[in-house]
């Protein structure tokens, strides 16, 4: 078995620049069997994201910077940083305390998933061609949003950007992460527009609402007994939905008409559990967005497309 700590008291003495440090983490993250999926895909990035978060440097740093050399104090601090995420396996954003969204960066920590949905590809897009806005056929821009289980308070506070006439909800049942949220509110300078409150699903919602937007725990039982070891570090409650991932997303399904305008949208994700809940409800319309960038599970309806069903 490898001694990685031997080998990162090797390394201490034996690589210089910066450059260096990122190729000697490739090759032990690649050596661990690191799992990427929180933010990055693949070990130059995210080699390159810890090595430059250690060094209190930008992590876009240009490549002419890469021949560096660093002090010792500067590698130990690299080293420990990615033994951290070997060893324990934590997320990278958790180490760095920050995950890009939509372009922006978020603050997270352990209370809240980390952002990676990929409703932000719709946000982006304006949510576009389900709602069109006034380009297309006069309809205006959503004015009143909710964001359902919101986590870090990212979709949310995400669509806030795109519609900058909207006023957004962000609703969780979790307290801890609601800390989050309301601090990535303040950061993104929104609380004239944004606010996060405790709800147990719709139980703080009020009136109606244009757009309800949600990313809420899916994960069915035999998914979270198979999870690499990197989401054991994120919340459960975030993540587990009972046996096929849905118990949610039924309750969301039978009670989101009443919140929604009579030309609303509906926009969740539920990932994996998609083919269950197609099965489950053969009756519903669902939309299945393709994702240039990557995902899927997520599903489109339009408020009249719940009419009646309870």
């Amino acid at each position: 078995m490898i001694d990685i700590r031997q080998m990162a008291e090797e390394a201490a003495d034996e690589l210089h620049t910066i450059a260096d440090m990122i190729r000697w983490s490739v090759s032990r993250m690649n050596e661990a069997g690191i799992y990427f999926g929180h933010g990055t895909d693949n070990p130059w990035d995210e080699a390159a994201l810890l090595v430059t978060h250690a060094l209190n440097l930008p992590w876009n740093l240009q490549p002419q910077w890469h021949s560096a050399h660093l002090t010792r104090s500067e590698r130990l601090a690299v080293i420990e940083l990615l033994l951290i995420r070997i060893e324990q396996r934590v997320p990278a954003p958790y180490l760095l305390g920050v995950a890009w969204f939509c372009g922006q960066p978020y603050v997270v920590d352990e209370r809240v998933l980390i952002p990676r949905s990929p409703i932000g590809q719709m946000i982006e897009q304006s949510f576009a061609p389900w709602w069109q806005g006034a380009v297309a056929d006069g309809k205006p821009a959503p004015q009143r949003i909710l964001d359902l289980c919101t986590g870090s308070g990212c979709i949310g506070i995400a669509c806030a950007h795109q519609f900058e006439q909207a006023e957004v909800e962000l609703l969780d049942i979790s307290f801890d992460a609601l800390e989050v949220a309301d601090e990535n509110i303040m950061g993104h300078q929104v609380s004239d527009r944004v606010m996060a409150l405790q709800s147990d699903l719709f139980a703080a919602a009020s009136g109606k609402y244009d757009l309800i937007v949600s990313n809420p725990p899916y994960v069915d039982a035999d998914d979270m007994n198979s999870l690499p070891d990197e989401y054991h570090h994120e919340p459960e409650l975030a993540l587990a939905a009972g046996d096929d991932g849905l118990d949610l997303v039924r309750i969301m399904l039978k009670e989101a008409r009443q919140y929604l305008h009579d030309d609303g949208l509906l926009v969740v994700e539920v990932g994996n559990s998609w083919p269950a809940l197609a099965a489950a409800y053969p009756q519903l319309p669902f939309v299945w967005p393709e994702f240039e960038r990557g995902g899927h599970g997520v599903f489109v309806l339009q408020a009249k497309d719940l009419d009646g069903f309870c």
